[in-house]
């Protein structure tokens, strides 16, 4: 099945690869001479090998599954985090696992690898982070973080109420703004974080109105992001792609919920400045 989406046309032609490779020289019934690997060979003089493994399709509640899977490793990360890590480490600590989860959430995007062990390593790195991180706005606003938290899952059921309502739509074009959009913050706020390395404040992360307005728009653009997960998972597993991608859509869904709670919980620090 064919599919606008960028995406999902890469981790089609990903698939088709793998099906082509599992087969070999034998098509999907066994018969020889059934692919690239197995045009115009004879038949063989002895016994059919065995058929290859069928690749079990990716199915919605494979995503819901790791998809739990993947916060519940992030909540307790953050939990033994929170717990365990003392003062004196914790910064250390703090700037290890951003570096590290930035790195692989990067590795996981742009290849697209639906490698387990690495997108549970990145969950354990951003639950670490994500611990140290609340521990510290919570020492500063007392309760701030059940109430980021609370909120992000709220934005994150009523992302997926108004997509099942068809109320917003993942349009190719849809699509190509968000990206375009997405990419466009993450330069800006890349670029805000090597001016604040050197001691230059842009304004967009001190409290000011600047920054309140940068990060609704942050919260808005995260919470959209949801209806690209949405979609790609809905497509993804309408065109039969392997089981293991389900492990890509899962990340997809937990990189959107960790951006947008950290965006709540900075604005939710703002107002309660002011």
């Amino acid at each position: 099945m064919k599919t606008s989406n960028p995406v999902l046309s890469q981790l089609g032609r990903a698939a088709e690869r793998e099906r082509a490779g599992a087969y070999g020289a034998y098509g999907p019934g066994g018969a020889p001479g059934y692919g690239p690997a197995g045009y115009d060979q004879p038949y063989p003089s002895q016994a059919y090998p065995a058929a290859p493994p069928a690749v079990r399709p990716m199915t919605i509640d494979d995503v819901v599954v790791r998809t739990v899977a993947l916060l519940a490793i992030t909540a307790l990360s953050a939990a033994a985090a929170w717990v365990l890590i003392p003062a004196p480490v914790a910064l250390p600590a703090l700037i290890g696992a951003a570096v590290i989860g930035l790195v692989l959430g990067l590795v996981l995007s742009f290849m697209r690898m639906a490698n387990p062990i690495l997108i549970g390593v990145y969950a354990v790195a951003e639950g670490v982070f994500l611990g140290l991180v609340s521990r510290v706005y919570e020492s500063l606003y007392d309760g701030i973080v059940l109430q980021a938290t609370t909120a992000t899952f709220g934005v994150f059921f009523l992302m997926a109420i108004l997509y099942r309502a068809r109320v917003i739509r993942a349009t190719p074009k849809f699509a190509r703004i968000m990206i375009s959009i997405m990419v466009g913050l993450f330069a800006v706020m890349m670029i805000n974080l090597v001016f604040a390395l050197f001691g230059v404040n842009t304004g967009l992360r001190d409290g000011s109105p600047l920054a309140i307005g940068f990060s609704l728009v942050c919260i808005v653009v995260a919470s959209l992001s949801f209806v690209l997960n949405f979609a790609e998972i809905e497509e993804g597993a309408r065109m039969g792609l392997p089981q293991k991608y389900a492990w890509t859509a899962a990340f997809g869904i937990l990189v959107g919920l960790v951006w947008l709670y950290l965006e709540i919980l900075r604005l939710l620090s703002f107002l309660q400045d002011d």
